[in-house]
């Protein structure tokens, strides 16, 4: 109403808030293994989740999920880093893609095989 409009100010819109920041706006990020280890997932699950501390070309560091069974990933394998956090590892916001650069794809796979390179 006309009071209110008056009254109230209104309210400020959101800023959209990136998933996947350090991508900067892009679809994928080339980046350096600086260590794999193992994680354990949050509380109903239970599980030796694979991961990967990756240096990106931007210079920033982040974690990425390796998916799939088995992986060739030592230190200073090269390897590209898409958006898409593990559901169950806190502080995972990013996954490698597999059969890009370093990174071999899963051996033996039958479905999906796209998607796992």
């Amino acid at each position: 109403t006309l009071n209110q409009s008056v009254r109230c100010k209104p309210k400020p819109k959101k800023r959209y808030k990136a998933k996947a920041p350090l991508l900067e706006n892009g679809p994928q990020r080339k980046g350096v293994v600086s260590q794999v280890f193992i994680m354990k997932p949050k509380k109903p699950n239970s599980a030796k989740r694979k991961v990967a501390r990756v240096k990106l070309t931007s210079g920033k560091q982040t974690m990425a999920y390796i998916q799939g069974e088995g992986h060739n990933l030592q230190e200073h394998s090269v390897v590209l880093v898409r958006g898409g956090r593990a559901q169950d590892l806190p502080g995972v916001k990013y996954k490698l893609v597999r059969g890009a650069h370093d990174f071999g794809g899963v051996v033996n796979r039958m479905k999906s095989r796209s998607r796992y390179g």
